[in-house]
């Protein structure tokens, strides 16, 4: 009976700390979100292109500027969680978001202060790329950190629950508002209110941090100023990542590259691509893109389960194959579609195969390093691959699109879905031991394979760490 309210207890601490770096993660996203979703509305205030499609890429590669400075962010802010703790670095990143929203919100136009707009929206977006690429390697680490030992993959799953519903929740106030005001009125200076909605949200996330529990152990961060010997590596250190974790890194940008690509395709850039392609209403390209999204965002739990039975690695590979599979017929039938309940199930459709990564996809990173570089390895393989492939998306599609040469899109998101797949099928094995079994307890029956690097941030040659990660 005691091990059951022991249980009980560790499921309650787990999920108050879930929700409060959840909540968190939902705002940063929803204010980095909110402008793809809103470009289309404020593109003119901003751009002087008097060509749509046109205004639409310069928007896009301003949107691509933002994932410049993620690797930058997942530096400072995975060797800042490593060393002075998850709270500390969660709290930092969501209050800088904050700010650049509150910016967006209060910007001048062009017109007001001419080639300076555009000078100072790119500044507050490249702030707001620094924050974000320090938000998903910690919020990642916070979450499987925090999450009971036998449910890491459901607890895991609300990050990109909370990411998803970013972007829902970005597109549900677009729907209220074109709904609630006159398109020119919503053009005008109602594409302001979104952004300062973002900014206040992150206040209120940012008070809620601050009773967060903190999950690195007090030893690490003493460790992590205390000196050190001659050739031994500070926790949380690029020296420690490069001489003793490269291998790991490496597999963490690979099983991102696909990933990511899928994932912006599938939930960001669909709804320019469906504007402009498929000829839909924009009204109705907002519900249908907010009701996909709901259900994916519902069912990220339910495949965080079915990992939680089957392993990792049988989600990736559903992903990985059936991404290679039919991501060139979903878009191009997407792309000729003129009706909307065909284009929702088109969309769904691809969102079912992405959801085998979105759902475990920061558990697996996480699990392929120990606490004492974890924030930073995660962050920053991440952001690599994110920056070079994921975020580029956007401009690669517009661009793309503008030269009338969409299959050559729908190809580069299944060539970089296909490499991934090879990094799923001969990197990673199914149910093996990794860092996060050897720290807190495994989540099935210890396996043959044994860990033995623990968390004190000792340098190692990583092969411990590459057995522990083919799972």
């Amino acid at each position: 009976m005691s091990t059951q309210l022991s249980e009980a207890a560790q499921t309650r601490k787990a999920v108050g700390n879930i929700l409060k770096g959840s909540a968190g993660n939902l705002v940063e996203w929803y204010d980095l979100y909110v402008y793809t979703v809103f470009a289309a509305y404020f593109q003119t205030h901003f751009f002087n292109s008097k060509d749509e499609l046109q205004a639409g890429l310069e928007a896009m590669a301003v949107f691509s500027t933002s994932f410049l400075m993620r690797p930058i962010g997942a530096w400072f802010f995975g060797r800042y969680a490593d060393r002075k703790g998850r709270k500390a670095a969660l709290t930092l990143s969501v209050t800088m978001m904050s700010a650049g929203s509150f910016a967006i919100a209060l910007l001048p136009t062009q017109e007001v202060i001419g080639l300076w707009a555009l000078i100072l929206l790119v500044l507050i977006r490249v702030i707001q790329g620094f924050s974000v690429g320090g938000e998903y390697g910690t919020s990642a680490t916070y979450m499987s950190e925090a999450a009971t030992t036998k449910r890491r993959g459901f607890f895991s799953s609300f990050q990109y629950v909370t990411l998803i519903g970013g972007q829902m929740l970005a597109l549900l106030v677009l729907v209220i508002l074109q709904n609630a005001m006159p398109k020119g009125d919503l053009t005008e200076w109602g594409w302001r209110i979104p952004f300062a909605f973002g900014g206040v949200a992150a206040l209120i996330v940012l008070w809620l941090r601050r009773t967060m529990e903190e999950t690195v152990s007090a030893e690490q961060i003493e460790a992590a100023t205390a000196p050190v010997a001659a050739g031994e590596a500070r926790p949380g250190t690029m020296r420690l990542l490069f001489t003793s974790y490269w291998k790991p890194l490496m597999i963490c940008i690979g099983i991102t590259l696909g990933g990511t690509v899928a994932f912006y395709t599938y939930t960001n850039f669909i709804l320019k691509f469906m504007n402009d392609t498929s000829g839909i209403a924009k009204t109705d390209t907002s519900v249908i893109n907010f009701w996909a999204l709901f259900i994916f965002m519902l069912l990220q739990p339910v495949y965080g389960i079915i990992s939680d039975k089957v392993g990792r690695k049988p989600l990736l590979l559903w992903f990985g194959i059936t991404g290679v599979l039919f991501t060139w017929p979903l878009l191009s039938a997407l792309a000729g579609t003129k009706d909307p309940f065909t284009a929702f199930l088109l969309m769904m459709g691809g969102l079912l195969i992405v959801g085998g990564y979105t759902s475990i996809n920061a558990l697996v990173k996480a699990e392929l390093f120990p606490a004492s570089i974890r924030a930073l390895g995660v962050g920053l393989g991440y952001a690599i691959a994110n920056s070079l492939f994921g975020g580029t998306v956007p401009l690669i599609g517009a661009a793309l699109q503008k030269s009338n040469q969409e299959e050559l899109f729908f190809t580069y998101v299944t060539v970089a879905i296909g490499i991934s797949l090879l990094v799923y099928i001969f990197a990673l094995k199914n149910k093996k031991s990794t860092y996060l079994d050897h720290e807190q307890g495994h989540a099935w029956e210890p396996a043959d394979v044994v860990i033995t690097a623990g968390d004190s941030g000792r340098e190692g040659d990583g092969k411990d760490l590459i057995d522990a990660s083919r799972r």
